[in-house]
Protein backbone atom coordinates (compact mmCIF):
# COMPACT_ATOMS: atom_id res chain seq x y z
CA UNK A 1 0.00 0.00 0.00
CA UNK A 2 1.45 3.47 -0.96
CA UNK A 3 2.42 5.91 1.93
CA UNK A 4 0.37 8.96 1.93
CA UNK A 5 2.85 12.23 0.97
CA UNK A 6 2.63 14.77 3.33
CA UNK A 7 1.54 18.22 2.55
CA UNK A 8 3.78 21.01 4.15
CA UNK A 9 1.94 23.50 6.04
CA UNK A 10 2.04 27.34 4.34
CA UNK A 11 3.89 28.58 6.98
CA UNK A 12 6.32 25.82 6.46
CA UNK A 13 6.90 26.65 2.77
CA UNK A 14 9.94 29.22 2.40
CA UNK A 15 8.93 29.39 -1.45
CA UNK A 16 5.93 30.76 -0.37
CA UNK A 17 6.66 32.93 2.22
CA UNK A 18 9.00 34.49 -0.02
CA UNK A 19 6.66 35.18 -2.87
CA UNK A 20 4.81 37.90 -3.92
CA UNK A 21 1.31 35.79 -2.42
CA UNK A 22 2.98 36.64 1.05
CA UNK A 23 4.40 39.78 0.71
CA UNK A 24 1.62 40.69 3.54
CA UNK A 25 3.12 38.30 5.73
CA UNK A 26 6.72 39.56 5.40
CA UNK A 27 5.32 43.00 6.09
CA UNK A 28 3.34 41.99 9.04
CA UNK A 29 6.36 40.16 10.46
CA UNK A 30 8.04 43.33 10.55
CA UNK A 31 5.58 45.22 12.45
CA UNK A 32 4.40 42.35 15.21
CA UNK A 33 8.26 41.66 16.07
CA UNK A 34 9.77 44.33 17.31
CA UNK A 35 6.50 45.36 18.46
CA UNK A 36 6.66 41.95 20.86
CA UNK A 37 9.91 42.94 22.35
CA UNK A 38 9.25 46.78 22.79
CA UNK A 39 6.41 45.07 25.16
CA UNK A 40 8.31 42.47 26.48
CA UNK A 41 11.37 44.77 27.22
CA UNK A 42 8.63 47.73 28.81
CA UNK A 43 10.37 50.41 26.32
CA UNK A 44 7.97 53.06 26.10
CA UNK A 45 9.37 56.04 24.10
CA UNK A 46 12.11 56.35 22.34
CA UNK A 47 14.32 59.68 21.38
CA UNK A 48 15.58 58.91 17.73
CA UNK A 49 18.91 59.68 15.83
CA UNK A 50 19.30 60.51 12.49
CA UNK A 51 22.64 61.31 10.54
CA UNK A 52 25.41 59.71 8.24
CA UNK A 53 26.90 56.11 8.25
CA UNK A 54 30.10 58.07 6.91
CA UNK A 55 31.10 59.97 9.67
CA UNK A 56 34.35 58.73 11.22
CA UNK A 57 35.27 58.74 15.40
CA UNK A 58 37.90 60.92 16.08
CA UNK A 59 40.52 58.56 16.46
CA UNK A 60 39.46 56.68 13.20
CA UNK A 61 39.71 59.87 11.56
CA UNK A 62 42.99 61.01 12.75
CA UNK A 63 44.83 57.60 12.18
CA UNK A 64 43.49 57.70 8.65
CA UNK A 65 44.99 61.37 8.58
CA UNK A 66 48.79 59.99 9.95
CA UNK A 67 48.87 57.63 7.36
CA UNK A 68 49.31 60.45 4.63
CA UNK A 69 53.12 61.31 6.84
CA UNK A 70 54.28 58.10 4.91
CA UNK A 71 53.27 58.89 1.77
CA UNK A 72 54.84 59.63 -0.97
CA UNK A 73 53.19 62.84 -2.27
CA UNK A 74 54.38 62.60 -6.37
CA UNK A 75 53.80 58.23 -6.11
CA UNK A 76 50.28 58.82 -4.77
CA UNK A 77 47.85 59.16 -7.29
CA UNK A 78 45.08 61.96 -6.29
CA UNK A 79 47.37 62.70 -3.25
CA UNK A 80 46.16 66.21 -2.65
CA UNK A 81 42.59 65.43 -3.07
CA UNK A 82 43.02 62.22 -0.77
CA UNK A 83 44.55 64.17 2.05
CA UNK A 84 42.04 66.85 1.79
CA UNK A 85 39.71 64.42 2.21
CA UNK A 86 41.08 62.90 4.98
CA UNK A 87 41.59 66.28 6.89
CA UNK A 88 37.93 66.93 6.13
CA UNK A 89 37.25 63.37 8.16
CA UNK A 90 38.72 64.74 10.76
CA UNK A 91 36.94 67.89 11.12
CA UNK A 92 33.67 66.14 10.32
CA UNK A 93 34.57 63.59 13.17
CA UNK A 94 33.29 66.26 15.99
CA UNK A 95 29.82 65.25 15.02
CA UNK A 96 30.18 61.94 15.73
CA UNK A 97 31.90 62.70 19.29
CA UNK A 98 29.06 65.26 19.74
CA UNK A 99 26.33 62.40 19.36
CA UNK A 100 28.49 60.15 21.81
CA UNK A 101 27.74 62.61 24.49
CA UNK A 102 24.55 63.45 23.98
CA UNK A 103 23.20 60.19 23.77
CA UNK A 104 25.64 59.41 26.70
CA UNK A 105 23.75 62.63 29.03
CA UNK A 106 20.37 61.90 27.86
CA UNK A 107 20.63 58.19 28.97
CA UNK A 108 21.74 59.17 32.01
CA UNK A 109 19.21 61.51 32.59
CA UNK A 110 16.36 58.86 31.58
CA UNK A 111 17.64 55.87 33.72
CA UNK A 112 17.41 58.31 36.90
CA UNK A 113 13.56 58.48 36.22
CA UNK A 114 11.56 57.25 38.60
CA UNK A 115 9.71 55.34 35.99
CA UNK A 116 8.54 51.28 35.85
CA UNK A 117 9.22 51.40 32.28
CA UNK A 118 11.90 52.06 29.38
CA UNK A 119 11.20 55.51 28.99
CA UNK A 120 13.09 57.80 26.75
CA UNK A 121 15.51 54.92 24.70
CA UNK A 122 17.89 55.75 22.17
CA UNK A 123 17.09 54.75 18.96
CA UNK A 124 18.80 54.51 15.63
CA UNK A 125 19.06 52.83 11.94
CA UNK A 126 21.56 50.83 13.91
CA UNK A 127 24.83 51.49 11.26
CA UNK A 128 27.72 53.13 11.58
CA UNK A 129 28.74 56.80 11.80
CA UNK A 130 25.95 59.07 13.43
CA UNK A 131 24.34 55.91 14.53
CA UNK A 132 26.98 53.82 16.06
CA UNK A 133 27.79 56.82 18.13
CA UNK A 134 24.11 57.39 19.46
CA UNK A 135 24.13 53.54 20.42
CA UNK A 136 27.48 54.00 21.72
CA UNK A 137 26.71 56.83 24.38
CA UNK A 138 23.83 54.97 25.39
CA UNK A 139 25.99 51.72 25.86
CA UNK A 140 28.68 54.07 28.17
CA UNK A 141 26.13 55.20 30.35
CA UNK A 142 24.76 51.62 31.24
CA UNK A 143 21.22 51.56 29.32
CA UNK A 144 19.31 50.21 26.69
CA UNK A 145 19.12 51.19 23.06
CA UNK A 146 17.42 50.67 20.08
CA UNK A 147 19.07 49.38 15.87
CA UNK A 148 16.72 49.36 13.23
CA UNK A 149 19.06 48.18 10.78
CA UNK A 150 18.11 47.74 7.26
CA UNK A 151 19.02 45.55 4.32
CA UNK A 152 21.18 47.36 1.61
CA UNK A 153 23.58 46.36 -0.26
CA UNK A 154 26.38 49.04 1.30
CA UNK A 155 27.45 50.86 4.41
CA UNK A 156 24.39 49.37 6.51
CA UNK A 157 25.71 46.50 9.20
CA UNK A 158 24.61 46.56 12.38
CA UNK A 159 26.66 48.22 15.59
CA UNK A 160 28.36 46.48 18.24
CA UNK A 161 26.80 49.11 20.93
CA UNK A 162 23.21 48.52 19.92
CA UNK A 163 21.55 45.93 22.49
CA UNK A 164 20.78 42.43 21.90
CA UNK A 165 17.57 42.17 22.33
CA UNK A 166 16.30 45.34 20.65
CA UNK A 167 18.41 44.64 17.59
CA UNK A 168 16.10 44.27 14.46
CA UNK A 169 16.85 43.76 10.32
CA UNK A 170 14.13 45.22 8.27
CA UNK A 171 13.67 44.38 4.19
CA UNK A 172 10.96 46.95 3.80
CA UNK A 173 12.26 51.06 4.85
CA UNK A 174 8.56 52.12 5.40
CA UNK A 175 8.21 49.41 7.87
CA UNK A 176 11.48 50.53 9.52
CA UNK A 177 10.32 54.26 9.10
CA UNK A 178 7.21 53.43 10.70
CA UNK A 179 9.25 52.51 13.77
CA UNK A 180 11.52 55.20 13.72
CA UNK A 181 8.59 57.19 14.46
CA UNK A 182 6.35 55.35 16.23
CA UNK A 183 7.87 55.67 20.01
CA UNK A 184 9.44 58.46 19.38
CA UNK A 185 8.81 61.83 21.63
CA UNK A 186 12.15 63.62 20.54
CA UNK A 187 14.24 63.57 16.93
CA UNK A 188 17.79 64.91 16.21
CA UNK A 189 19.05 64.99 12.96
CA UNK A 190 23.03 65.60 12.59
CA UNK A 191 24.58 66.18 9.83
CA UNK A 192 23.96 63.52 6.61
CA UNK A 193 22.42 63.01 3.09
CA UNK A 194 20.22 61.73 1.35
CA UNK A 195 18.98 59.44 3.74
CA UNK A 196 18.94 61.29 6.53
CA UNK A 197 16.90 64.37 4.68
CA UNK A 198 14.69 61.52 3.25
CA UNK A 199 14.08 60.24 6.66
CA UNK A 200 13.80 64.11 8.36
CA UNK A 201 11.55 65.32 5.73
CA UNK A 202 8.81 62.19 5.93
CA UNK A 203 8.79 62.49 9.61
CA UNK A 204 8.11 66.57 9.08
CA UNK A 205 5.82 66.04 6.90
CA UNK A 206 3.74 63.64 9.18
CA UNK A 207 3.81 66.37 11.65
CA UNK A 208 2.99 69.53 9.16
CA UNK A 209 0.07 67.34 7.97
CA UNK A 210 -0.80 66.07 11.32
CA UNK A 211 -0.76 62.69 10.98
CA UNK A 212 1.51 62.96 13.94
CA UNK A 213 -0.37 64.21 16.46
CA UNK A 214 1.67 63.73 19.69
CA UNK A 215 4.26 66.47 20.93
CA UNK A 216 7.29 65.30 18.94
CA UNK A 217 10.23 67.82 19.24
CA UNK A 218 12.54 67.71 15.83
CA UNK A 219 16.48 68.92 16.92
CA UNK A 220 18.52 69.83 13.48
CA UNK A 221 21.66 69.80 15.08
CA UNK A 222 24.42 72.54 13.68
CA UNK A 223 22.66 75.35 11.88
CA UNK A 224 25.77 76.49 9.83
CA UNK A 225 26.01 72.75 8.18
CA UNK A 226 22.00 72.53 7.59
CA UNK A 227 21.52 76.19 6.39
CA UNK A 228 24.93 75.36 4.18
CA UNK A 229 22.96 72.23 2.36
CA UNK A 230 19.15 73.42 1.94
CA UNK A 231 17.69 77.27 2.41
CA UNK A 232 14.25 76.16 4.11
CA UNK A 233 13.31 79.72 4.85
CA UNK A 234 12.77 79.74 0.72
CA UNK A 235 10.30 77.41 0.58
CA UNK A 236 8.29 80.11 2.60
CA UNK A 237 9.74 82.99 0.86
CA UNK A 238 8.52 81.10 -2.47
CA UNK A 239 5.55 80.40 -1.10
CA UNK A 240 5.64 76.50 -0.94
CA UNK A 241 4.89 76.66 2.96
CA UNK A 242 3.53 78.50 5.73
CA UNK A 243 5.79 80.66 8.05
CA UNK A 244 4.95 78.43 11.24
CA UNK A 245 6.16 75.92 9.26
CA UNK A 246 9.42 76.37 9.92
CA UNK A 247 8.42 76.33 13.89
CA UNK A 248 8.54 72.55 13.16
CA UNK A 249 11.93 71.94 14.08
CA UNK A 250 14.66 73.88 16.23
CA UNK A 251 18.11 74.25 15.39
CA UNK A 252 20.56 73.79 17.90
CA UNK A 253 24.77 73.93 17.70
CA UNK A 254 25.60 72.41 21.13
CA UNK A 255 25.48 69.13 23.40
CA UNK A 256 24.55 71.28 26.12
CA UNK A 257 22.16 73.06 24.27
CA UNK A 258 20.54 70.36 22.54
CA UNK A 259 20.26 68.22 26.01
CA UNK A 260 18.65 71.59 28.03
CA UNK A 261 16.37 71.59 24.95
CA UNK A 262 14.86 67.57 24.71
CA UNK A 263 14.79 67.62 28.79
CA UNK A 264 12.71 70.69 28.88
CA UNK A 265 10.61 69.34 26.24
CA UNK A 266 10.05 65.88 28.20
CA UNK A 267 9.66 67.77 31.45
CA UNK A 268 6.95 70.23 30.35
CA UNK A 269 4.71 67.76 28.05
CA UNK A 270 5.63 63.73 29.19
CA UNK A 271 6.63 64.62 32.98
CA UNK A 272 4.44 65.07 35.80
CA UNK A 273 6.27 66.97 38.85
CA UNK A 274 9.48 64.48 37.28
CA UNK A 275 7.16 61.54 38.26
CA UNK A 276 6.92 59.69 34.92
CA UNK A 277 3.38 58.83 33.68
CA UNK A 278 4.08 55.58 31.63
CA UNK A 279 2.70 55.67 28.45
CA UNK A 280 1.51 52.49 26.57
CA UNK A 281 2.03 52.16 23.35
CA UNK A 282 -1.14 52.12 20.78
CA UNK A 283 -1.61 51.36 16.98
CA UNK A 284 -1.50 54.67 15.74
CA UNK A 285 0.77 57.30 15.05
CA UNK A 286 -0.43 59.95 18.26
Amino acid sequence: MAKKKTLQKAYENEEFLNSADARILRILAEFLEPQGKFKKLNVADTIVFFGSARLLPKDQALKALKKFNTLDPKRTKGFAEKLRAAQHAVLMSNYYEDAVKLSKRLTEWSLGLNSPSNRFIICTGGGPGIMEAANKGANLAGGLSVGLNISIPFEQFVNKYVSPDLSFEFHYFFMRKFWFAYLAKALIVFPGGFGTMDEFFEIMTLVQTGKIKKKLLMVVYDEKYWRSIINLENLHNNGMINKEDLNLFSFCNTVDEAFNLITKHFEDNYLNDKVVKVIEPKIALK
